[in-house]
């Protein structure tokens, strides 16, 4: 792979191309704020350009044969195998995140690929539904056309991937806009992969740019026909007024306040097992990590001692440091609103039971108890290392509690008794619950998504093949019918 210095440019229509904004933007090293590469942004006018080649090149992909889409996914895959150890050294100094993170990553990278490569041919398959002798229904799948796609900074790699691959097997083309914090990994390095495979030009335009350069016009491009979305509820709900101003698809993977339960006749052993993984890994910041740790009232002092015990002793610092657990934040702006989440909460009266501390950009774990689950602390998606455990009276009121939130993303039961695991994870308002697993699982073969304001819409196979075609009735007429007038 080149270095990360000459991948600092947009890819617009199969070129590599400077942005033509005056403004430039540094891409930081969140551990010690080094700077990776410098990006000259690019303009709402080169974006306006990308969307325009992004419909033409999008008419001559949608006639390609399943095999050509096929060997251009292949390829992409194997871009990313043979320069593994690069590109997880890339998400390590871009995202802040441990070698653990960005492998794991990696890995779930090139499983949408993998997947994508499965549902390639679906795209005019015809179903037949039955009619009449004289009538026969034809269903077809056919490519939407251009899709937006917008990508946050946890997850960059995977979570543009979970987009672009499914987009480019279904014969749509793709205005892809990372997180410009991680354009790298979250753009160019995917962009570098499908120039590699061959795809032809204009089927994926990655722009490195921001809102202050480009606005709206992510949104609002007529030639795009649906968005995908993943990122903060506020921003979604943006986003969904004006793609339904437009009367364009979303795709919308937003915050979450995921509840870890654990029931009164739960292995506290393994419940902290799986409770100090699924809060600390990439130091809280991602959607589907566990937000509250609602624990029944006789597991309750067991569980707390042995919570904070473990999360007391997780080496923190330099993520490219193979022990490392806990890495820095993304940005200052991330660390000082966790900080103010800390002072807050104190204020609010909860107990401190680990008080963490700031090393540099490094915020090491806080874990708060005697949490009250109307309080702002309980109710905010806190992307950070701190813990929230809140006690539950009775099992059903630990079920309560799980659903008192505006958010259902991922959720996660712990209890010996599988089978009512399972009766109350359907009782959970969320598009995915977890018996006796932590809440952070994605995998491409699952409707990954959720519900209420965590989202609208599914990915994952087979799911995402109705987000991203348009559905065809054709009929087709076999005698001559007779008419009324």
């Amino acid at each position: 792979m080149q270095s990360t210095q000459v991948l600092n440019k947009s890819y617009i229509n199969g070129e590599w191309t400077e942005g033509k904004s005056e403004r430039t933007y540094d891409i930081l090293n969140p551990y010690d704020t080094s700077i990776i590469t410098s990006v000259h942004l690019a303009t709402k006018e080169q974006l306006t350009q990308a969307f325009y080649h992004a419909k033409i090149a999008q008419r001559k992909w949608a006639k390609s044969t399943v095999e050509d889409r096929r060997a251009v996914l292949h390829k992409a895959a194997e871009y990313l195998t043979m320069n593994r150890e690069e590109i997880v050294s890339t998400i390590v100094r871009e995202t802040g995140g441990t070698l653990l993170k960005a492998n794991v990553e990696l890995h779930l990278t090139l499983e949408f690929l993998g997947e994508s490569i499965k549902y390639a041919d679906e795209i005019y398959k015809v179903k037949e539904v039955p009619g009449s002798p004289e009538k026969l229904h034809h269903i077809y799948r056919l490519p939407l056309g251009v899709i937006s796609s917008i990508s946050p900074f946890n997850f960059p790699m995977n979570l543009s991937m979970r987009t672009i691959a499914p987009a480019i097997a279904l014969g749509n083309s793709v205005v892809h806009k990372p997180d410009i914090q991680v354009g790298l990994s979250g753009g160019i390095i995917i962009a570098k992969a499908f120039e590699y495979a061959g795809l032809p030009k204009g089927v994926l335009n990655v722009i490195l740019s921001d809102i202050e350069e480009i606005g709206d016009e992510m949104l609002t491009n007529p030639q795009s026909k649906l968005i995908s979305f993943t990122g903060s509820s506020a921003v979604g709900r943006r986003i969904g007024a004006i793609a339904g101003q437009n009367l364009k698809r979303v795709a919308l993977e937003l915050g979450g306040n995921s509840p870890f339960v654990v029931l009164s006749d739960a292995d506290v052993e393994q419940a902290v097992n799986a409770a100090i993984f699924g809060k600390f890994i990439h130091q809280g910041q991602i959607c589907m990590i566990i937000n509250r740790i609602i624990v029944h009232k006789d597991k309750y002092d067991e569980f707390v001692d042995k919570f904070v015990a473990r999360a007391r002793e997780l080496p923190f610092g330099d993520p490219s440091d193979p022990k490392t657990v806990i890495g820095p934040l993304v940005n200052e702006r991330q660390l000082e609103k966790a900080l103010q989440y800390i002072e807050e909460a104190k204020l609010e009266g909860a107990t401190v039971a680990l008080e963490g501390k700031r090393v540099g950009n490094v915020l090491t774990p806080f874990v708060f108890t005697n949490v009250n689950n109307s309080s702002k602390l309980a109710q905010t998606e806190l992307f950070a290392p701190i813990a929230t455990i809140i006690k539950a009276q009775t099992d059903s009121e630990a079920i309560e509690i799980a659903n008192d939130t505006d958010y259902g993303l991922s959720s996660a039961i712990f209890t010996n008794d599988l089978a009512r695991g399972e009766e109350l994870a359907l009782q959970i308002d969320s598009g995915m619950t977890h018996i006796n697993d932590q809440t952070v699982n994605d995998a491409p073969n699952i409707p990954f998504g959720g519900n209420k304001a965590s989202g609208l819409g599914r990915f994952g196979n087979p799911w995402v093949v109705e987000e991203f075609t348009v559905t065809k009735w054709v009929s087709i007429q076999t005698t001559n019918r007779q008419y009324p007038f």
